[in-house]
C-alpha cells in the first residue's frame, strides 16, 4: 500500500521557522547588508516514483539571479529567481543500447534561512527553506519508439513499466525544500565568490497521483553545484 501524506503541512513549518527566525533577529538592531548576485553551474536529476522506476541521473544546468538581505551577525534570508533543469534517465543496463531521458525545464523561486559563520575573508554556510517553480518546458530524447517500447529488439522486458516514457504532466506546479551547503571567498569588503552544493527533494508530483492513477509518487530531486558571484548594496 502506498503511504500518503500532507506535504504542504511540512512546507508550511518550515516556512514559519523562516519567518519567525527573521523576525526574532532584525528585533535586536544588527546592521543589515545587502547584496545582489548571480550564480549558475550544474543539476544531477532523477525521480522518486512509486511504483518505482529503473532510471539513472540526468544533468542539466540552471542559474539564478540572488537577492540577499543578511544581519552582521551570523543570519540572512535569500531570495532567488532563475531557471533550472530536473527530469530523469532510465536505465536499461550496462549492456543495452537503449536510451531515453526526459528534460524538464523549471523557473524557481526558493526563500532560503542563510546561516553564515567565519573570517572577514572567508565564510562557510548553510541554506534551507522552501522552494517552488513552474514548468516551462519538457523535452524527451531516445534513441527508439519510445510510443511502442516492446517493438525494439533490445527492449530489456515485456513487463517493464512504460506510462512515463508517455504521460503528459499533467501538474506543471512544483514545491518542495531546499537545503545547501557552501563557501564565500570576499575579494573586497563589497565583492564576493560562492561555491555551493543543494540537495532538492521536491513535495509535489508531475503525474496524477490519485487511487486510480498508475503513479502514486513522481517527484523531482536534484543535486546541483554552482559558482556565483555577489556584490553588496549596502
Amino acid at each position: 500500500m502506498i503511504r500518503r501524506h500532507n506535504p504542504r503541512r511540512l512546507l508550511a513549518a518550515i516556512a514559519l521557522v523562516l519567518v519567525a527566525t527573521c523576525t526574532g533577529l532584525h528585533a535586536e538592531h544588527y546592521m543589515p547588508h545587502i547584496w545582489l548576485g548571480g550564480r549558475a553551474g550544474m543539476t544531477m536529476s532523477r525521480m522518486t516514483f512509486s511504483p518505482s522506476v529503473p532510471q539513472k541521473w540526468i544533468m542539466g544546468s540552471e542559474g539564478t539571479v540572488t537577492f540577499r538581505y543578511s544581519e552582521e551577525k551570523v543570519f540572512g534570508v535569500i531570495a532567488e529567481l532563475g531557471w533550472t533543469q530536473r527530469g530523469w534517465s532510465e536505465n536499461f543496463g550496462e549492456d543495452n543500447p537503449l536510451r531515453y531521458e526526459r528534460q524538464l525545464t523549471y523557473l524557481k523561486l526558493p526563500v532560503l534561512s542563510h546561516i553564515y559563520f567565519g573570517s572577514p575573508r572567508f565564510k562557510g554556510f548553510v541554506n534551507l527553506g522552501p522552494e517552488i517553480a513552474f514548468l516551462l518546458g519538457s523535452k524527451i530524447s531516445a534513441n527508439f519508439d519510445y510510443e511502442h517500447p516492446a517493438t525494439s529488439p533490445d527492449w530489456p522486458s515485456r513487463t517493464r513499466r512504460t506510462e512515463q516514457l508517455t504521460a503528459d504532466i499533467k501538474n506543471k506546479f512544483d514545491y518542495g525544500i531546499t537545503a545547501g551547503l557552501g563557501m564565500e571567498f570576499y575579494l573586497q569588503p563589497r565583492h564576493s565568490i560562492v561555491l555551493e552544493a543543494r540537495f532538492y527533494y521536491g513535495l509535489g508530483n508531475i503525474f496524477p497521483a490519485s487511487k486510480a492513477d498508475t503513479f502514486g509518487a513522481s517527484r523531482n530531486m536534484t543535486v546541483n553545484v554552482t559558482l556565483g558571484y555577489n556584490f553588496r548594496l549596502k
